[in-house]
């Protein structure tokens, strides 16, 4: 099962982090391999966001739709990822934020499996380099979104 961590300091507030972590509907203008994201419902109640949202990831021939449940504790600065259905047998993603003076410091924790054995082998070999990619992503949109003052 692939697993890893990433930790970033980004040039912008947490606050702002968190919101763009949260807004899966814009996945697609920037994240790499995303078709389509979109929110079924959403939740608050007193520190707890919950999310039901589906995000469709692709390339070439696969093309994937899988449902996920997002808390978003903000008592923690912390999201918390599950998968609800889809080709996904396991997924677990941890993202924690913390404030260290402009910059925030984002931790991102992933752990999935694959229902399709074949597909989850083929994941496996290029889960580094796609998971870099991912997080470049996150990390160059919330600079273009939050930190353009500093061109």
């Amino acid at each position: 099962m692939p697993s890893a961590s990433i930790k970033k300091n980004i040039p912008c507030s947490k606050e702002n982090l968190i919101k763009m972590v949260l807004d899966i509907e814009k996945y697609p203008e920037f994240v790499p391999w995303c078709l389509n994201g979109k929110i079924h419902n959403k939740n608050e109640k007193d520190n707890v966001v919950e999310i039901t949202a589906d995000l469709t990831i692709g390339k070439s021939f696969f093309n994937e739709t899988y449902k996920s449940f997002v808390i978003y504790n903000k008592a923690k600065d912390s999201i918390y990822v599950t998968n609800i259905e889809g080709p996904l047998k396991h997924l677990e993603n941890k993202w924690f934020f913390k404030q260290n003076g402009e910059n925030s410091e984002v931790e991102f924790n992933v752990d999935f499996e694959l229902k399709n054995k074949i597909f989850n082998i083929l994941m496996i070999k290029s889960f580094d380099v796609g998971l870099k990619k991912i997080a470049n992503a996150f990390e160059k949109r919330a600079i273009d979104l939050f930190n353009s003052s500093q061109d």
